[in-house]
């Protein structure tokens, strides 16, 4: 045997697995419907409030390829657990935070954990589910999670908008984690690569500083192209060039080389990108514009994410029905195109109202698209890569979002006159790059299709 793995004793993983999946969710949501009262509150500026938007994604695209790789190496469920544990961690600072940048250091820290779970928790149902109509269903649950974290963020921020509007979500995620941890010990295997693969320190050390420097940069951004944005942007350049050539030379790279010539895990690191950049940058401004473009409540302003991840859930456990199996990058592809297509009807909207029905379109292919990148990130790996492949995925997918989010909050604000306008014109771009990504990875099959037949 090379896993320390029981396929009769795994199936009690599904469930903690899902609702951690969900939880870091919930919690990497919080700030973008609370920001008001938490800046009201801390006395955060512009641009400490950035930093507490995008804190989180800092945690998660530094840590995500690091929490695959220990996992594969000294246990899954270790890592996540302590991964848990981190999300439970920050979410009691954040909770008792008197200061802008203690609430943004403990975002970070949930971001680490939340990684940890993520690139762990796909990696145990790819082992506990490994192949036919069983590993379909935990996927598609797991996809539905993340667009049902979503929507239990936002259903958090509408029923705790009492006391402080902000504190009693880190509260209720703090106990909801820690309520966790039981069954998760208790139903989730462990598991880990048979032939441990010596871990290239140095390579990771430089990918986590390059990623964190990176989003910082983007953060940044946010205020202006000053000094400390482009001194960023030159540090984490510097940085990738670095790694580049270190990975070059490595024995044992980061990224298995097999893994960057299979279509499948192509195709969906660069879907789980495109659809960070557009979709999610646009899910994640929407409150905003509700609230300061159209006057509207915090609750009015969280029902269309609420209904777009409601749609999303729906759409993932829909998955396993179809009578189409949508394997490799053409059906990613399309949906992507498709995404692309939905996002369009949500241009010229000037109320809350006309935004249901784009965000209800987007949240059906948005929700298929969650459920086969994560099928398919995994398929491709070796057992003994699981973890390893989903940390590179789930980096894609948060990287691209922390960039969306800039994208879009730089647009926004400053295009159209007024911040109405400057939303219509960052929906046709976030739309224009989803296209992009879905043609560019319909081209990447083609050429790859054509090469084989050649051959």
């Amino acid at each position: 045997m090379s896993l320390i793995f029981k396929p009769n004793a795994s199936r009690g993983a599904l469930l903690p697995v899902a609702a951690g999946t969900a939880l870091v969710l919930v919690t990497y949501v919080t700030p973008m419907a609370t920001l008001a009262p938490t800046s009201e509150d801390l006395g955060a500026g512009t641009v400490s409030g950035a930093w507490i938007l995008s804190a989180m994604s800092i945690g998660l695209a530094g840590a995500l390829l690091a929490g695959g790789l220990l996992g594969d190496r000294v246990g899954r469920r270790r890592v996540y657990v302590g991964g848990l544990l981190a999300v439970v961690a920050g979410a009691f600072a954040c909770a008792v935070a008197w200061d802008p940048w203690i609430l943004v250091g403990a975002r970070v820290l949930q971001g680490a954990g939340g990684a940890a779970v993520l690139a762990c928790g796909l990696a145990i149902l790819a082992h506990s589910y490994p192949s036919g109509r069983e590993r379909v269903h935990a996927t598609a649950v797991w996809g539905a999670c993340v667009g049902g974290g979503v929507a239990g963020g936002s259903l958090l921020a509408m029923a705790l908008d009492v006391g402080t509007g902000w504190r009693e979500n880190y509260v209720a995620v703090a106990v909801v984690g820690t309520l966790l941890l039981v069954p998760t010990l208790r139903g989730v295997p462990e598991t880990r690569a048979g032939v441990a693969r010596r871990i290239d320190v140095g390579g990771l050390a430089l990918l986590i500083a390059g990623m964190v420097l990176l989003v910082s940069a983007l953060t940044q951004v946010r205020d202006g192209v000053g000094v400390v944005a482009a001194v960023l942007i030159v540090l984490a350049l510097m940085i990738f060039v670095a790694l580049w050539a270190v990975e070059r030379r490595a024995e044992h790279p980061l990224v298995d080389p097999d893994l960057l010539r299979h279509p499948s895990f192509l195709a969906t690191t660069f879907g789980a990108l495109t659809l960070g950049v557009g979709m999610i940058g646009m899910a994640s401004f929407l409150p905003t514009v509700a609230q300061a473009g159209f006057g509207d409540s915090l609750r009015m302003a969280s029902v269309p994410p609420l209904v777009w991840a409601v749609t999303s859930m729906s759409a993932s456990l829909a998955l396993r029905w179809l009578p189409l199996p949508l394997r490799g990058p053409l059906p990613i592809a399309a949906l992507l195109a498709l995404t692309a297509a939905g996002m369009i009807t949500a241009i010229g909207a000037d109320s809350t109202v006309q935004l249901l029905v784009p965000m209800s379109l987007t949240g059906i292919t948005t929700g298929l698209l969650n459920a086969i990148l994560g099928r398919e990130a995994v398929a491709g790996a070796p057992p003994d890569h699981a973890a390893m492949a989903s940390g590179a995925n789930n980096t894609a997918r948060y990287l691209g979002a922390a960039c969306g989010i800039t994208l879009f909050a730089v647009i926004a604000a400053n295009t159209g006159g007024d911040i109405t306008g400057g939303w219509t014109n960052a929906v046709l771009t976030a739309a224009c790059i989803t296209l992009l990504g879905a043609v560019s990875i319909a081209a990447l099959a083609v050429l790859r299709t054509r090469r084989h037949v050649h051959i």
